[in-house]
């Protein structure tokens, strides 16, 4: 028996995540930003009928702001990513299997619904009600036909946000009307040599000759031709694979020019780290710095440091990846005159990740830090807020903050943030 495979996706998710707050976004065009509100990264539909592009400069479309009243926000990444929380939730009450694909996107199981339509119908209904965002979802026998049909009911009214093409005749009728540069999977240099070719939709990939797939595209195209085919090759993980590896970084509001500035960073992106280790029940093995200067900059000198480090034992303190991200970037800062460099970006990544229990130990391991302080670390942030307790070492000027002059409060995850309504 073929397994129905949906996916829902969030409409335009960071702009309906704003306005869930704000009515007066409603119809109006509205953009939200990258980090350091720097590109256009989400667009309302009516952002997009003004010719805003996907990743299109602030600065170069001031004056479309200012002539057409569009409305700008920063990214603030802790109210979507509460509200996708929230969202999969609802998506949980219609399904024992979900699949997060992104923040705005999941896959979910539908096996055994008598009328998929209706239940993807009243899913997308109960979202809109519990949460306030509007989804619209595909069904197929496939992941990758379930994001054709997601595709096809975003951009066709008359499916009313739900489309199923679980019928083979119905999927041979809509598939052409996907372009081949739409399909999951499918990139840009891909989609050109296809259309080199003569092959311009997803109905003529799906007719394409596998061997000739192949060696277009490697295995990869030719896995794609078969899930348009009806073959499933792509998994539907009902357990969310283990993390390999994690890593936090960000961009400087401002160049980092000293030490101790570049080292306040490093300490917040290692707190960070650790923090999410300790969430996910985990320790790492390896941990590395990185920070380098804007590669964009002709006119400064440019400077790339990284090193790496054992974590012996494995671990998930943050005092103990503070100590290490520290030695780390003693090693790799530039000799000489530094302030001509002015760095932009840091990060932590680890590596070598593995369940607490899990952790190699040997005779003479000493555990190093206190899981008990740990555990109190977490517990006062995550009553009192982020940030509310910190090492010293990340300061309390935090000048390298990313730039967020449009950012709205964090209405569901602070309490100082809440609405009032008067």
């Amino acid at each position: 028996m073929t397994r129905p495979i949906a996916i829902s996706d969030s409409a335009n998710f960071y702009v309906s995540a704003e306005r869930i707050f704000d009515p007066s976004l409603k119809d109006v065009p509205v953009i939200v930003l990258s980090n350091n509100d720097g590109c256009a990264v989400a667009r309302s539909d009516e952002a997009k009928a003004l010719g805003i592009k996907m990743g299109e400069p602030l600065h170069l479309i001031r004056d479309k702001i200012e002539a057409h009243g569009v409305r700008v926000f920063s990214s603030n990444y802790t109210l979507y990513g509460d509200i996708s929380r929230r969202v999969v939730e609802v998506y949980e009450d219609y399904t024992p299997n979900v699949e997060i694909y992104s923040i705005d996107e999941c896959f979910l199981d539908f096996s055994g619904f008598k009328d998929r339509i209706i239940h993807a119908r009243a899913m997308r209904s109960d979202v809109l009600r519990r949460v306030g965002v509007p989804v619209r979802v595909g069904i197929a026998s496939t992941k990758t036909l379930a994001k054709c049909a997601n595709d096809i009911a975003k951009k066709n009214p008359i499916f009313a946000g739900v489309l199923d093409i679980m019928d083979p005749t119905l999927s041979s009728w809509l598939l052409p009307l996907v372009p081949v540069g739409d399909i999951w999977g499918i990139g840009r240099k891909t989609a050109a040599k296809l259309k080199g070719i003569g092959v311009g939709t997803a109905a003529e990939l799906r007719d394409m000759p596998l061997r000739q797939a192949r060696a277009l595209g490697t295995v990869v195209l030719e896995r794609t031709v078969l899930e348009l085919q009806g073959e499933s090759c792509i998994a539907f993980d009902d357990v969310e694979p283990q993390r390999k590896g994690m890593a936090v970084t960000r961009s400087s509001g401002v160049p980092m020019k000293d030490f101790d500035t570049l080292f306040q960073a490093i300490t917040a992106h290692a707190t960070r780290a650790a923090e999410k280790l300790r969430q996910h029940g985990l320790v790492a093995g390896t941990l590395t710095v990185f920070f380098h200067t804007n590669r964009h900059r002709s006119d400064r000198p440019q400077y790339a440091g990284s090193r790496s480090t054992r974590l012996t034992p494995m671990s998930s303190d943050t005092f103990e990846l503070v100590g290490a991200a520290k030695r780390c970037a003693i090693a790799a800062w530039p000799k000489g005159n530094t302030q001509a460099y002015g760095f932009t970006k840091a990060g932590i990544m680890l590596d070598d990740l593995l369940p607490l229990e899990d952790r190699p130990r040997t005779l003479f391991d000493v555990p190093k830090g206190s899981p008990a302080l740990m555990k109190a670390f977490d517990a006062v942030n995550t009553r009192f807020g982020k940030k509310a307790l910190v090492l010293g070492s990340e300061g309390m000027t935090r000048s390298w903050q990313l730039r967020a002059n449009y950012r709205s409060p964090r209405y569901t995850t602070r309490i100082s943030d809440l609405p009032v309504v008067r």
